[in-house]
């Protein structure tokens, strides 16, 4: 019952805050267009719920030069291949906007399981154990507000697993309060090869999982 009401609440959410953020998006749009040459967007290949796959959306971060399948954490000295502006919009999390059109078609729900990329066999797997690929996957969840990149796979799977057992409204609004406090302070980002927790056999993106 509750799944019902909380698509419900992604859609009126998710469309409220198209309208909202509209001026906010097109600032990010020219700084991101004068910032560097290529596209506004990155779509990256994610796993969905019920492991079907989409195409997350994300505002780009890195120039158009940055090696390519290659995860971030894994490039000698990543900050080279940040553009200015993307460095802002990760530090802030901005980068991940776009997703609220992946929430409004059903791809996606405000709060769950971060997406994981179609070759993170390990996380897939350990999440296997827990039914977290059952269920819609996040914008953020229990998991980005407990660590987020500092987490090892195991442990993210893990706290992935919680929140399926403990899924309700409240659940979801202390994930959401949760997350606005870990932006704001900038927690459990990490870049380049300071990662090491991060999943390393992750193969096929450049920007950051």
């Amino acid at each position: 019952m509750y799944m019902k009401v909380k698509r419900l609440v992604d859609v009126v959410l998710s469309s409220f805050g198209i309208l909202i953020l509209l001026p906010l998006f097109f600032i990010i749009i020219i700084a991101i267009k004068i910032d560097s040459k290529g596209p506004i967007f990155f779509k990256q290949k994610r796993l969905g719920i019920n492991k079907t796959y989409f195409e997350i959306l994300k505002f780009r971060t890195m120039r158009m030069d940055a090696p390519k399948d290659t995860p971030t954490h894994l490039l000698n000295n990543s900050k080279q291949y940040i553009t200015n502006v993307g460095k802002i919009l990760r530090k802030t999390s901005l980068d991940e906007l776009p997703q609220i059109w992946n929430i409004l078609i059903g791809q996606m729900s405000i709060i769950g399981p971060r997406p994981a990329l179609w070759n993170q066999y390990d996380l897939i797997s350990e999440r296997n154990k827990y039914g977290a690929n059952d269920i819609p996957p996040g914008l953020t969840g229990w998991a980005q507000i407990n660590g987020r990149d500092e987490l090892p796979i195991k442990e993210k799977a893990k706290l992935d697993g919680e929140y399926v057992e403990r899924i309700s409204f409240f659940m979801d609004i202390k994930c959401f309060i949760g997350t606005i406090v870990s932006v704001l302070k900038s927690e459990g980002v990490v870049e380049g090869g300071k990662g090491t927790t991060v999943e390393k056999k992750v193969v096929g993106s450049k920007e950051r999982v």
